[in-house]
């Protein structure tokens, strides 16, 4: 494993190996108070229609921090049984209501309250969000028009967003969104959103519409891209080995109301998807976290043994 996440499983908080991972005590990096944190959550609980008969509790007293790394984001995958409260978590960090504020707790960015949306963080949907009246350039590039960037300008940089994401500038770029496949028009989301080079990442199952050969070959593009941007993202997903693949850690949330159950250090993708999710350590670390949703969704909050 890599000297970032040696220094996390010291013997306190280090509960166990499974397979090409490391069970820890929620969270990781509360115990290094010298790094500054890009996310922080201090016992936020988020209730909808709170005081009305139809009030729902989502998400319960969650703590986690992540730490700024030096020229490193970390990424951050975030597994549950349905409707445990994984997008609240989400579009708490990003701002968005009605998620925010949180009904109790604090949620901070870059050490401050978060108390609407920012430049800081993108986000990107599972639905293509794609203006379909505008080209694969221009919608590539709306972020940087609305910031007041020069038409040449921000068309050369789009330009070769749209080389980085995989797709072909000649061919591409002048399409509209109902002449593109799925993959290719979360590929224009993607690009649209990194463009900008946000500090935070969020993403809601961008790959969750996409078959299966498609949805590996985009795990491919989403690390290279990621190392290049260096931001820290947050994932979530349904597939557990897309979460063991992508993560730096993994966390497990419990039934609603969501509570992080467990937190996995992973080893980082150092090879292809369809390659490294073969592999008989990767198996059991994604067995491991199949077996410990399937009793949270039996059990509900019934505490794990």
């Amino acid at each position: 494993m890599s000297e970032d996440r040696s220094a996390k499983s010291t013997s306190d908080t280090r509960q166990s190996a499974v397979g090409m991972g490391e069970v820890m005590e929620p969270s990781a990096d509360s115990r290094r108070p010298d790094v500054p944190h890009v996310v922080e959550f201090r016992n936020v609980t988020k209730t909808y229609s709170a005081g009305l008969p139809n009030a729902f509790t989502a998400i319960r007293d969650i703590n986690f921090t992540v730490a700024d790394l030096p020229n490193k984001g970390e990424f951050i995958g975030i597994l549950g049984p349905s409707g445990c409260g994984k997008s609240t978590i989400l579009r708490l960090i990003a701002g968005l209501e009605p998620q925010h504020p949180p009904t109790v707790g604090e949620v901070l960015v870059l050490g401050r309250p978060v108390s609407e949306p920012g430049a800081d963080r993108g986000m990107v949907f599972q639905d293509y969000t794609s203006f379909d009246n505008r080209t694969v350039l221009e919608n590539i590039t709306f972020g940087l028009e609305c910031k007041g960037i020069p038409r040449r300008e921000r068309f050369e940089l789009g330009r070769r967003w749209i080389d980085h994401v995989g797709l072909d500038v000649k061919t591409d770029a002048d399409k509209y969104p109902h002449e593109l496949s799925g993959g290719m028009r979360q590929r224009v989301a993607i690009a649209r959103t990194l463009i900008l080079r946000p500090r935070i990442i969020l993403m809601d199952e961008p790959f969750g519409a996409l078959d299966p050969q498609t949805r590996m070959n985009m795990q491919d593009l989403l690390v290279s891209l990621w190392r290049e941007v260096e931001a820290t993202v947050f994932f979530i997903t349904h597939s557990i080995e897309e979460a063991v693949f992508l993560g730096d850690r993994v966390y497990v949330l419990s039934a609603a109301p969501g509570r992080i159950m467990r937190e996995i250090a992973v080893e980082p993708p150092d090879r292809p998807a369809r390659q490294m999710q073969r592999e008989a350590k990767f198996q059991e670390t994604v067995n491991y976290i199949r077996d410990l949703i399937s009793r949270l969704e039996a059990e509900g909050e019934a505490p794990l043994q």
